[in-house]
């Protein structure tokens, strides 16, 4: 519980408390803030005036909200992301042990607490590489389905390792940035020959509900991280939709991949929910009998986050609701 009025089917309770970047019309710099209820609190105006005081090691560090980006407080790793979401969680709860800091500060909650509807939202990291994993074995089965046909759905190789690509980076966009639909070659007559495309806007634009994951510790070049150390690589997760021109996808796509069919753009959710926050939601994931090499067996049995996602997809004559567990 907070002392904040918060709504109990809000997606920002106490108990969640993700971060993201922020702008406002009257301070157009971006800068970290938290999202609670239907509040913000800015980080930076939440240092600056002494938010941090009754944690030292939060204090330590509070320069790092004052960056545009989440990267150097990503950077400080999982203990001092875990120090700083529980000190505000503390701050916020309704049994705040140091109410002076900001529910009884109406100055500092005047400059810190804003409403989530007048600010702006910027892509919460700076993205240096983005790798897309085939991951979900239903959705690698269905996407076969269309690709492939009945004969391989799955490729051989599916079941014995992570599947990826590496995708655009440049076009990760925060959840609201205009899509454009791309154009492209599709071959109208997949019958004909000789096979001749035409250059047209894709027809046939999807979407893919998945989870995007950032990292928040690197490795050096050559050395891999063992699989059972990887879990303490990771920041935190956001919600993310990979368009995708289908239609383009079938053409292009043999023999190295999906090329302008996957680079139209890239969706996130602004909030990121740090791993902690999602520590209880994992589950064994989808049952795989395939015998894994010695490098990829995890020592941990619930690995896998087990979430409910939902997409809602609106149009001039409907909503369809469309729900699936991640794993």
């Amino acid at each position: 519980m907070s002392w904040l009025s918060i709504s109990p089917t809000s997606d920002f309770s106490i108990a969640n408390i993700p971060f993201g970047i922020i702008s406002t019309s009257t301070d157009p710099v971006p800068r970290p803030a938290i999202a609670i209820g239907d509040h913000v609190l800015d980080l930076k105006a939440f240092a600056l005036g002494g938010g941090f005081a009754k944690s030292p090691e939060a204090k330590r560090h509070s320069k790092v909200f004052a960056a545009a980006t989440l990267n150097e407080f990503a950077a400080l790793g999982r203990p001092v992301h875990r120090v700083v979401r529980e000190y505000l969680q503390g701050v916020l709860g309704a049994e705040t042990k140091h109410p002076e800091l900001l529910k009884d500060n109406a100055s500092l909650r005047k400059a810190a607490l804003l409403p989530r509807s007048e600010v702006h939202n910027h892509v919460p990291m700076a993205i240096g590489d983005y790798t897309d994993f085939f991951a979900g074995k239903n959705h690698a089965y269905n996407a076969g389905m269309l690709f492939r046909g009945p004969a391989e759905p799955l490729t051989p190789n599916y079941l014995h390792l992570p599947v990826a690509y590496h995708g655009r980076a440049s076009s990760v966009v925060v959840s609201g940035t205009p899509i454009r639909r791309p154009w492209g070659q599709i071959l109208k007559d997949p019958k004909a020959n000789p096979k001749m495309p035409v250059l047209t806007t894709a027809e046939k634009l999807d979407l893919e509900l998945e989870i995007g994951m950032f990292i928040c510790r690197e490795n050096k070049m050559g050395s891999p991280v063992p699989v059972d150390d990887a879990e303490s690589h990771v920041f935190g997760y956001v919600l993310m939709n990979d368009w995708s021109a289908r239609d383009l996808q079938a053409w292009e796509s043999a023999p190295l991949g999906p090329f302008t069919a996957k680079n139209l753009g890239t969706s996130i959710s602004a909030w990121v929910i740090l791993a902690d926050a999602l520590k209880d939601a994992k589950g064994p994931g989808i049952r795989n009998d395939t015998p894994l090499l010695p490098y990829l067996k995890e020592k941990a049995k619930y690995n896998i986050l087990s979430v409910k996602l939902e997409v809602d997809v609106i149009t001039a004559k409907a909503v369809v609701t469309y729900a699936q567990e991640t794993c």
